[in-house]
């Protein structure tokens, strides 16, 4: 019996060290924001302000997590309610067929210190495409209340050609290419 007793515990033991460990993405503290191009001569900005977001692993790095994201096309937001209109339209994202873009991971590589490369499948509208973001890891933090927190600043550009958004295909007038800079905090699931 008591060698029944000690596996048991060996075995509870066994599974805490490798279960995985959730983050949920903070909404008070994450940002989803995008620029491009404007006539060749400024950027227009714009930020989903509605978004749901997790990361799972096992690693304290990351090394082996996996995220996924979502973010919701009506959030859509550049501060002007005429221009947001018409991203929603089907000229841009067609919010009411196509309500989210999500990202799936598929690898997040530590290429130094805080310097990660994460990949994953973006899709927009009706088209998924691989993506790679250049992430630079904050750090993680027990704050007053003794929540873990981790912060990451993500990077990358996709031409919005690829994703089916054909307004203006010239790109004379709205540039192909999108900035995209996701600046996130997730808290550690309890």
């Amino acid at each position: 019996m008591k060698k029944l007793i000690l596996f048991i515990i060996a075995l509870n033991i066994s599974v805490a060290a490798y279960a995985q460990t959730k983050w949920t993405v903070d909404p008070m503290h994450t940002f989803v924001n995008f620029a491009v191009k404007h006539s060749g001569i400024s950027f227009v900005d714009g930020t989903f302000k509605k978004f749901e977001g997790t990361i799972t692993s096992n690693k304290t790095d990351f090394t082996d997590s996996h995220i996924s994201f979502a973010a919701d096309v009506e959030s859509i937001s550049t501060n002007v309610e005429m221009r947001d209109k018409h991203l929603k339209s089907d000229d841009f994202f067609n919010a009411e067929q196509y309500p989210k873009m999500t990202f799936e991971s598929t690898s997040f590589k530590k290429k130094r210190d805080n310097v990660y490369v994460l990949t994953g499948n973006l899709t927009i509208r009706d088209v998924t495409k691989e993506v790679r973001f250049n992430v630079v890891y904050g750090g993680t933090v027990t704050d007053p209340k003794g929540n873990s927190k981790a912060g990451f600043l993500a990077t990358t550009k996709i031409n919005r050609l690829d994703y089916h958004i054909n307004y203006d295909p010239t790109g004379a007038g709205i540039a192909k290419d999108v900035h995209i800079t996701l600046n996130l905090q997730f808290a550690k699931d309890k």
